[in-house]
Protein backbone atom coordinates (compact mmCIF):
# COMPACT_ATOMS: atom_id res chain seq x y z
CA UNK A 1 0.00 0.00 0.00
CA UNK A 2 1.50 3.29 -1.14
CA UNK A 3 1.42 6.35 1.06
CA UNK A 4 1.31 9.83 -0.35
CA UNK A 5 3.45 12.32 1.55
CA UNK A 6 3.65 16.05 1.09
CA UNK A 7 6.85 17.84 2.04
CA UNK A 8 6.41 21.52 2.85
CA UNK A 9 9.59 23.52 2.23
CA UNK A 10 10.81 25.88 4.91
CA UNK A 11 11.22 28.64 2.33
CA UNK A 12 9.92 29.10 -1.18
CA UNK A 13 13.38 29.02 -2.72
CA UNK A 14 14.72 25.77 -1.27
CA UNK A 15 13.77 23.69 -4.31
CA UNK A 16 15.31 26.17 -6.75
CA UNK A 17 18.79 27.51 -7.09
CA UNK A 18 18.99 30.71 -5.14
CA UNK A 19 19.88 34.06 -6.67
CA UNK A 20 23.21 35.82 -6.67
CA UNK A 21 23.85 38.22 -3.81
CA UNK A 22 26.54 40.89 -3.86
CA UNK A 23 28.47 41.90 -0.75
CA UNK A 24 30.40 45.15 -0.60
CA UNK A 25 33.21 44.64 1.91
CA UNK A 26 35.57 41.75 2.64
CA UNK A 27 35.98 42.31 6.38
CA UNK A 28 35.15 39.80 9.10
CA UNK A 29 31.38 40.25 8.91
CA UNK A 30 31.23 40.35 5.11
CA UNK A 31 33.26 37.14 4.83
CA UNK A 32 31.23 35.37 7.56
CA UNK A 33 27.89 36.35 6.04
CA UNK A 34 29.08 35.27 2.58
CA UNK A 35 30.28 31.94 3.98
CA UNK A 36 26.88 31.32 5.61
CA UNK A 37 24.99 32.25 2.44
CA UNK A 38 27.18 29.98 0.32
CA UNK A 39 26.28 27.10 2.64
CA UNK A 40 22.61 27.89 2.06
CA UNK A 41 22.90 27.77 -1.73
CA UNK A 42 23.39 31.41 -2.72
CA UNK A 43 25.93 32.54 -5.27
CA UNK A 44 28.12 35.22 -3.71
CA UNK A 45 30.08 37.93 -5.47
CA UNK A 46 32.18 40.37 -3.48
CA UNK A 47 32.74 43.97 -4.47
CA UNK A 48 36.11 45.34 -3.39
CA UNK A 49 38.15 48.46 -4.08
CA UNK A 50 41.19 46.21 -4.55
CA UNK A 51 40.02 42.78 -5.83
CA UNK A 52 43.54 41.47 -6.45
CA UNK A 53 44.61 41.98 -2.80
CA UNK A 54 41.52 40.33 -1.24
CA UNK A 55 42.57 36.72 -0.78
CA UNK A 56 40.51 35.79 2.29
CA UNK A 57 37.10 35.40 0.67
CA UNK A 58 35.25 32.09 1.22
CA UNK A 59 35.85 29.29 -1.24
CA UNK A 60 33.21 29.31 -3.97
CA UNK A 61 32.70 33.07 -3.98
CA UNK A 62 33.98 35.44 -6.68
CA UNK A 63 35.38 38.94 -6.33
CA UNK A 64 35.57 41.93 -8.63
CA UNK A 65 35.28 45.70 -8.55
CA UNK A 66 32.26 47.34 -6.93
CA UNK A 67 30.69 48.31 -10.25
CA UNK A 68 31.12 44.87 -11.83
CA UNK A 69 29.90 43.03 -8.72
CA UNK A 70 26.80 45.23 -8.41
CA UNK A 71 25.78 44.44 -11.99
CA UNK A 72 25.57 40.72 -11.17
CA UNK A 73 22.97 40.97 -8.36
CA UNK A 74 19.77 42.72 -7.40
CA UNK A 75 20.53 42.56 -3.66
CA UNK A 76 23.70 44.28 -2.47
CA UNK A 77 24.75 43.93 1.17
CA UNK A 78 26.71 47.00 2.31
CA UNK A 79 29.16 45.53 4.85
CA UNK A 80 31.32 48.63 5.24
CA UNK A 81 31.47 51.46 7.79
CA UNK A 82 29.36 54.59 7.39
CA UNK A 83 32.48 56.69 6.89
CA UNK A 84 33.13 54.94 3.55
CA UNK A 85 29.61 55.32 2.09
CA UNK A 86 30.52 58.32 -0.07
CA UNK A 87 32.02 56.19 -2.88
CA UNK A 88 28.55 54.69 -3.46
CA UNK A 89 27.39 57.96 -5.05
CA UNK A 90 29.65 57.25 -8.02
CA UNK A 91 27.76 53.95 -8.48
CA UNK A 92 24.35 55.62 -8.56
CA UNK A 93 23.53 54.45 -12.09
CA UNK A 94 24.58 50.83 -11.42
CA UNK A 95 22.69 50.68 -8.10
CA UNK A 96 19.54 52.33 -9.47
CA UNK A 97 16.46 50.36 -8.32
CA UNK A 98 18.49 47.75 -6.46
CA UNK A 99 18.08 46.62 -2.85
CA UNK A 100 20.84 47.91 -0.56
CA UNK A 101 21.03 46.07 2.79
CA UNK A 102 22.72 48.17 5.46
CA UNK A 103 24.34 45.98 8.17
CA UNK A 104 26.44 48.64 9.92
CA UNK A 105 26.58 49.59 13.60
CA UNK A 106 27.96 52.60 15.45
CA UNK A 107 30.39 52.92 18.33
CA UNK A 108 27.86 54.61 20.63
CA UNK A 109 24.13 55.24 20.78
CA UNK A 110 22.75 58.13 18.73
CA UNK A 111 26.19 58.86 17.35
CA UNK A 112 24.75 60.70 14.34
CA UNK A 113 21.60 62.81 13.82
CA UNK A 114 20.13 60.08 11.62
CA UNK A 115 20.63 56.34 11.44
CA UNK A 116 23.21 54.83 9.09
CA UNK A 117 20.43 53.31 6.99
CA UNK A 118 18.64 56.66 6.64
CA UNK A 119 21.94 58.30 5.72
CA UNK A 120 22.47 55.63 3.05
CA UNK A 121 18.95 56.25 1.72
CA UNK A 122 19.74 59.96 1.45
CA UNK A 123 22.92 59.21 -0.50
CA UNK A 124 21.18 56.71 -2.78
CA UNK A 125 17.62 58.01 -3.30
CA UNK A 126 17.05 55.77 -6.33
CA UNK A 127 17.93 52.58 -4.44
CA UNK A 128 15.79 50.66 -1.95
CA UNK A 129 17.49 50.61 1.44
CA UNK A 130 16.72 47.91 4.01
CA UNK A 131 18.27 47.61 7.47
CA UNK A 132 19.13 44.06 8.60
CA UNK A 133 21.76 41.68 10.05
CA UNK A 134 23.34 44.25 12.38
CA UNK A 135 22.31 42.27 15.50
CA UNK A 136 24.12 39.09 14.36
CA UNK A 137 27.84 38.71 15.04
CA UNK A 138 30.44 37.46 12.58
CA UNK A 139 31.46 34.75 15.05
CA UNK A 140 27.89 33.44 15.34
CA UNK A 141 27.52 33.28 11.54
CA UNK A 142 30.78 31.42 11.05
CA UNK A 143 30.59 29.02 13.99
CA UNK A 144 26.88 28.30 13.78
CA UNK A 145 26.33 29.38 17.41
CA UNK A 146 23.15 31.30 16.61
CA UNK A 147 20.96 30.26 19.55
CA UNK A 148 21.58 33.51 21.41
CA UNK A 149 21.19 35.78 18.34
CA UNK A 150 18.69 34.07 16.06
CA UNK A 151 16.42 37.10 15.69
CA UNK A 152 17.24 39.56 12.92
CA UNK A 153 15.48 42.93 13.03
CA UNK A 154 14.50 44.20 9.56
CA UNK A 155 13.09 47.56 8.55
CA UNK A 156 12.62 49.43 5.27
CA UNK A 157 10.23 51.68 3.37
CA UNK A 158 9.77 49.39 0.34
CA UNK A 159 7.68 46.33 1.26
CA UNK A 160 8.81 44.11 -1.63
CA UNK A 161 12.48 44.79 -0.90
CA UNK A 162 11.94 44.14 2.79
CA UNK A 163 10.15 40.86 2.03
CA UNK A 164 13.04 39.78 -0.19
CA UNK A 165 15.55 40.45 2.59
CA UNK A 166 13.36 38.65 5.12
CA UNK A 167 13.28 35.63 2.78
CA UNK A 168 17.09 35.62 2.76
CA UNK A 169 17.09 35.81 6.57
CA UNK A 170 14.79 32.79 6.80
CA UNK A 171 16.86 30.77 4.38
CA UNK A 172 19.88 31.26 6.66
CA UNK A 173 18.00 29.64 9.54
CA UNK A 174 17.35 32.95 11.28
CA UNK A 175 14.11 34.58 12.39
CA UNK A 176 13.27 37.94 10.79
CA UNK A 177 11.39 40.48 12.88
CA UNK A 178 9.69 43.22 10.88
CA UNK A 179 10.19 46.52 12.70
CA UNK A 180 8.38 48.65 10.13
CA UNK A 181 9.70 51.59 8.14
CA UNK A 182 13.27 52.88 7.94
CA UNK A 183 12.49 55.21 10.85
CA UNK A 184 13.03 52.19 13.12
CA UNK A 185 16.67 51.89 11.99
CA UNK A 186 17.90 54.12 14.83
CA UNK A 187 16.41 51.80 17.42
CA UNK A 188 17.79 48.73 15.63
CA UNK A 189 21.29 50.24 15.45
CA UNK A 190 21.20 51.17 19.14
CA UNK A 191 20.13 47.67 20.18
CA UNK A 192 23.59 45.95 19.93
CA UNK A 193 25.13 48.79 21.94
CA UNK A 194 23.01 48.09 25.00
CA UNK A 195 24.94 46.29 27.72
CA UNK A 196 22.52 43.86 29.42
CA UNK A 197 19.59 46.33 29.22
CA UNK A 198 17.15 44.19 31.22
CA UNK A 199 19.82 43.14 33.72
CA UNK A 200 20.97 46.60 34.75
CA UNK A 201 18.51 47.28 37.58
CA UNK A 202 18.41 43.70 38.99
CA UNK A 203 22.21 43.60 39.17
CA UNK A 204 22.48 47.09 40.68
CA UNK A 205 19.78 46.24 43.21
CA UNK A 206 21.46 42.98 44.19
CA UNK A 207 24.83 44.71 44.56
CA UNK A 208 23.25 47.46 46.65
CA UNK A 209 21.55 44.93 48.95
CA UNK A 210 24.79 42.95 49.20
CA UNK A 211 26.73 46.06 50.19
CA UNK A 212 24.15 46.97 52.85
CA UNK A 213 24.14 43.45 54.37
CA UNK A 214 27.96 43.34 54.27
CA UNK A 215 28.41 46.64 56.13
CA UNK A 216 25.61 45.83 58.60
CA UNK A 217 27.00 42.37 59.37
CA UNK A 218 30.55 43.65 59.79
CA UNK A 219 29.37 46.27 62.31
CA UNK A 220 27.14 43.81 64.19
CA UNK A 221 29.31 40.68 64.23
CA UNK A 222 32.90 41.87 63.79
CA UNK A 223 33.23 45.42 65.10
CA UNK A 224 30.96 44.80 68.10
CA UNK A 225 32.94 41.72 69.22
CA UNK A 226 36.22 43.56 68.75
CA UNK A 227 35.15 46.68 70.69
CA UNK A 228 33.03 45.13 73.45
CA UNK A 229 34.62 41.67 73.91
CA UNK A 230 38.11 42.13 72.46
CA UNK A 231 37.54 39.19 70.09
CA UNK A 232 39.06 39.33 66.62
CA UNK A 233 36.47 37.79 64.30
CA UNK A 234 37.65 39.53 61.14
CA UNK A 235 37.87 36.16 59.38
CA UNK A 236 34.04 36.11 59.38
CA UNK A 237 34.31 38.31 56.27
CA UNK A 238 35.53 35.31 54.23
CA UNK A 239 32.64 32.83 54.67
CA UNK A 240 30.30 33.59 57.58
CA UNK A 241 29.19 37.02 56.36
CA UNK A 242 28.90 36.05 52.66
CA UNK A 243 26.74 33.13 53.81
CA UNK A 244 24.41 35.69 55.33
CA UNK A 245 24.46 38.03 52.34
CA UNK A 246 23.48 35.34 49.82
CA UNK A 247 20.27 34.01 51.46
CA UNK A 248 19.10 37.50 52.43
CA UNK A 249 19.54 38.90 48.91
CA UNK A 250 18.06 35.75 47.32
CA UNK A 251 14.92 35.90 49.46
CA UNK A 252 14.39 39.65 49.00
CA UNK A 253 14.86 39.44 45.22
CA UNK A 254 12.48 36.47 44.99
CA UNK A 255 9.85 38.50 46.84
CA UNK A 256 10.46 41.44 44.49
CA UNK A 257 9.67 39.16 41.54
CA UNK A 258 6.06 38.83 42.74
CA UNK A 259 5.52 42.24 44.34
CA UNK A 260 4.89 44.14 41.04
CA UNK A 261 2.17 41.64 40.09
CA UNK A 262 0.40 42.45 43.36
CA UNK A 263 0.72 46.19 42.72
CA UNK A 264 -0.71 45.64 39.22
CA UNK A 265 -3.66 43.69 40.63
CA UNK A 266 -4.40 46.43 43.18
CA UNK A 267 -4.29 49.09 40.45
CA UNK A 268 -6.67 47.09 38.26
CA UNK A 269 -9.09 46.63 41.15
CA UNK A 270 -8.92 50.34 41.96
CA UNK A 271 -9.38 51.45 38.34
CA UNK A 272 -11.95 48.77 37.51
CA UNK A 273 -10.38 48.08 34.11
CA UNK A 274 -7.40 46.44 32.49
CA UNK A 275 -7.45 48.87 29.56
CA UNK A 276 -5.17 51.47 31.11
CA UNK A 277 -1.42 51.79 31.25
CA UNK A 278 0.53 51.01 34.36
CA UNK A 279 2.98 53.64 35.61
CA UNK A 280 6.29 53.51 33.77
CA UNK A 281 8.20 52.37 36.87
CA UNK A 282 5.82 49.45 37.30
CA UNK A 283 6.10 48.51 33.62
CA UNK A 284 9.88 48.45 33.86
CA UNK A 285 9.74 46.48 37.08
CA UNK A 286 7.46 43.83 35.55
CA UNK A 287 9.68 43.53 32.46
CA UNK A 288 12.75 42.66 34.52
CA UNK A 289 11.09 40.06 36.79
CA UNK A 290 12.80 37.19 34.98
CA UNK A 291 16.21 38.76 35.50
CA UNK A 292 15.42 39.42 39.18
CA UNK A 293 14.53 35.76 39.62
CA UNK A 294 17.68 34.50 37.91
CA UNK A 295 19.92 36.79 39.98
CA UNK A 296 18.11 35.53 43.10
CA UNK A 297 18.74 31.94 41.98
CA UNK A 298 22.45 32.70 41.56
CA UNK A 299 22.61 33.99 45.14
CA UNK A 300 20.73 30.91 46.35
CA UNK A 301 23.31 28.68 44.62
CA UNK A 302 26.11 30.56 46.39
CA UNK A 303 24.30 30.11 49.71
CA UNK A 304 24.16 26.35 49.13
CA UNK A 305 27.87 26.21 48.30
CA UNK A 306 28.86 28.29 51.34
CA UNK A 307 26.67 26.07 53.56
CA UNK A 308 28.27 22.87 52.25
CA UNK A 309 31.77 24.02 53.26
CA UNK A 310 30.77 24.82 56.85
CA UNK A 311 31.84 21.43 58.30
CA UNK A 312 35.37 21.70 56.89
CA UNK A 313 36.05 25.20 58.21
CA UNK A 314 38.81 25.39 60.82
CA UNK A 315 36.74 27.68 63.07
CA UNK A 316 33.81 25.22 63.11
CA UNK A 317 36.07 22.21 63.77
CA UNK A 318 37.79 24.15 66.57
CA UNK A 319 34.48 25.01 68.22
CA UNK A 320 33.25 21.40 68.06
CA UNK A 321 36.54 20.10 69.44
CA UNK A 322 36.60 22.67 72.26
CA UNK A 323 32.99 21.91 73.19
CA UNK A 324 33.67 18.15 73.25
CA UNK A 325 36.80 18.60 75.38
CA UNK A 326 34.93 20.87 77.79
CA UNK A 327 32.23 18.25 78.30
CA UNK A 328 34.84 15.54 78.87
CA UNK A 329 36.75 17.63 81.43
CA UNK A 330 33.56 18.50 83.31
CA UNK A 331 32.31 14.89 83.06
CA UNK A 332 28.90 15.90 81.77
CA UNK A 333 26.79 15.33 78.70
CA UNK A 334 23.97 17.56 77.48
CA UNK A 335 20.80 15.54 76.82
CA UNK A 336 19.21 15.57 73.38
CA UNK A 337 16.87 18.52 72.93
CA UNK A 338 14.15 17.13 70.67
CA UNK A 339 12.65 20.59 70.11
CA UNK A 340 15.93 21.88 68.70
CA UNK A 341 16.29 18.69 66.68
CA UNK A 342 12.87 19.28 65.11
CA UNK A 343 13.68 22.90 64.37
CA UNK A 344 17.04 22.00 62.85
CA UNK A 345 15.65 19.24 60.61
CA UNK A 346 12.63 21.33 59.60
CA UNK A 347 14.83 24.28 58.74
CA UNK A 348 17.06 22.12 56.53
CA UNK A 349 14.11 20.30 54.91
CA UNK A 350 12.34 23.56 54.06
CA UNK A 351 15.58 24.91 52.59
CA UNK A 352 16.05 21.83 50.39
CA UNK A 353 12.47 21.91 49.11
CA UNK A 354 12.60 25.67 48.52
CA UNK A 355 15.88 25.43 46.63
CA UNK A 356 14.54 22.56 44.50
CA UNK A 357 11.53 24.60 43.41
CA UNK A 358 13.77 27.64 42.95
CA UNK A 359 15.90 25.67 40.48
CA UNK A 360 12.73 24.42 38.74
CA UNK A 361 11.59 28.03 38.28
CA UNK A 362 14.96 28.94 36.80
CA UNK A 363 14.88 26.01 34.37
CA UNK A 364 11.37 26.83 33.12
CA UNK A 365 12.40 30.44 32.47
CA UNK A 366 14.94 29.29 29.86
CA UNK A 367 13.64 29.93 26.31
CA UNK A 368 14.26 26.34 25.20
CA UNK A 369 12.03 25.09 28.04
CA UNK A 370 9.40 27.84 28.14
CA UNK A 371 8.81 27.46 24.38
CA UNK A 372 7.98 23.77 24.85
CA UNK A 373 5.15 24.31 27.35
CA UNK A 374 1.79 25.93 26.81
CA UNK A 375 0.66 29.14 28.49
CA UNK A 376 -1.29 27.39 31.25
CA UNK A 377 1.64 25.13 32.17
CA UNK A 378 4.05 28.07 32.21
CA UNK A 379 1.66 30.10 34.39
CA UNK A 380 1.24 27.19 36.79
CA UNK A 381 5.00 26.85 37.28
CA UNK A 382 5.88 30.54 37.43
CA UNK A 383 2.88 31.66 39.50
CA UNK A 384 1.62 28.84 41.72
CA UNK A 385 4.94 27.04 42.21
CA UNK A 386 6.62 30.42 42.42
CA UNK A 387 4.52 31.47 45.39
CA UNK A 388 5.05 28.04 46.95
CA UNK A 389 8.80 28.60 46.57
CA UNK A 390 8.49 31.97 48.30
CA UNK A 391 6.47 30.39 51.13
CA UNK A 392 9.02 27.60 51.65
CA UNK A 393 12.01 29.98 51.58
CA UNK A 394 10.29 32.37 53.98
CA UNK A 395 9.42 29.48 56.31
CA UNK A 396 13.02 28.27 56.03
CA UNK A 397 14.21 31.67 57.29
CA UNK A 398 11.57 31.84 60.05
CA UNK A 399 12.44 28.39 61.40
CA UNK A 400 16.14 29.24 61.19
CA UNK A 401 15.53 32.20 63.49
CA UNK A 402 13.33 30.21 65.88
CA UNK A 403 13.09 31.92 69.25
CA UNK A 404 16.39 33.69 68.77
CA UNK A 405 14.69 37.06 68.31
CA UNK A 406 13.39 36.85 71.91
CA UNK A 407 16.88 36.75 73.42
CA UNK A 408 18.43 40.09 74.49
CA UNK A 409 21.84 38.73 73.48
CA UNK A 410 20.62 38.64 69.86
CA UNK A 411 20.66 42.47 69.75
CA UNK A 412 24.28 43.67 70.09
CA UNK A 413 24.22 47.47 70.20
CA UNK A 414 20.47 47.11 69.70
CA UNK A 415 20.96 45.72 66.18
CA UNK A 416 18.65 42.82 65.24
CA UNK A 417 19.91 39.87 63.21
CA UNK A 418 19.93 40.49 59.46
CA UNK A 419 17.53 37.61 58.80
CA UNK A 420 14.75 39.67 60.44
CA UNK A 421 15.17 42.39 57.77
CA UNK A 422 15.07 39.76 55.02
CA UNK A 423 11.59 38.66 56.14
CA UNK A 424 9.92 42.08 55.80
CA UNK A 425 9.26 42.17 52.04
CA UNK A 426 8.44 38.44 51.64
CA UNK A 427 5.92 38.59 54.49
CA UNK A 428 4.32 41.71 53.00
CA UNK A 429 4.03 39.98 49.61
CA UNK A 430 2.50 36.81 51.10
CA UNK A 431 -0.01 38.73 53.26
CA UNK A 432 -1.12 40.90 50.34
CA UNK A 433 -1.41 37.83 48.09
CA UNK A 434 -3.53 36.12 50.76
CA UNK A 435 -6.05 38.97 50.65
CA UNK A 436 -6.05 39.02 46.84
CA UNK A 437 -7.04 35.34 46.61
CA UNK A 438 -10.07 35.88 48.85
CA UNK A 439 -13.26 35.39 46.76
CA UNK A 440 -14.44 38.95 47.40
CA UNK A 441 -11.34 40.29 45.59
CA UNK A 442 -10.39 37.40 43.34
CA UNK A 443 -13.74 37.28 41.47
CA UNK A 444 -13.84 40.95 40.39
CA UNK A 445 -10.12 40.82 39.54
CA UNK A 446 -10.69 37.77 37.31
CA UNK A 447 -13.63 39.53 35.60
CA UNK A 448 -11.53 42.65 35.00
CA UNK A 449 -8.74 40.60 33.44
CA UNK A 450 -11.33 38.95 31.18
CA UNK A 451 -12.36 42.34 29.82
CA UNK A 452 -15.12 43.48 32.18
CA UNK A 453 -15.02 47.16 33.16
CA UNK A 454 -16.53 48.79 36.21
CA UNK A 455 -18.22 52.10 35.51
CA UNK A 456 -16.09 54.28 37.71
CA UNK A 457 -14.90 57.85 37.66
CA UNK A 458 -11.45 56.65 36.63
CA UNK A 459 -12.76 54.76 33.56
CA UNK A 460 -14.96 57.69 32.57
CA UNK A 461 -11.98 60.04 32.96
CA UNK A 462 -9.88 57.84 30.62
CA UNK A 463 -12.69 57.65 28.06
CA UNK A 464 -13.16 61.43 28.17
CA UNK A 465 -9.41 61.97 27.65
CA UNK A 466 -9.40 59.61 24.64
CA UNK A 467 -12.50 61.37 23.18
CA UNK A 468 -10.83 64.78 23.57
CA UNK A 469 -7.66 63.50 21.87
CA UNK A 470 -9.68 62.11 18.95
CA UNK A 471 -11.62 65.37 18.63
CA UNK A 472 -8.46 67.48 18.64
CA UNK A 473 -6.90 65.17 16.04
CA UNK A 474 -9.93 65.68 13.77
Amino acid sequence: MEKNSTIIPLTSDLLNKKETVCIFGTGDFGRSLGYKMLQCGYSIVYGSRNPQASGLIPEGATISSHAEAAQMANVIIIAIHRGHYNFLESLGEVLHGKVLVDVSNNLKTNQYPESNAEYLAQLMPNSKVVKAFNTVSAWALQSGGLDASRQVFVCGDDHKSKDKVMEIVRSLGLTPVDKGSLLAATEIENYPLRLFPMWKYPILLSLGLSAFVLVYSIIRDVVYNYVEKDKKYFFFIAISIPNRICPVVALVLLALVYLPGIFAAILQLYRGTKYSHFPNWLDQWMLCRKQLGLVALAYAFLHVLYTLVIPIRYYVRWRIGSYTLEQALNNRTNPLNTENAWLSDSYVALGILGFFLFVLLGITSLPSVSNSVNWREFRFVQSYLGYLTLILCTAHTLVYGGKRFLRPSSYPWGLPSIYIFSLIIPCIVLVMKFFLILPCLDRPLTQIRQGWERKSKYVNHINNDETMKESSAV
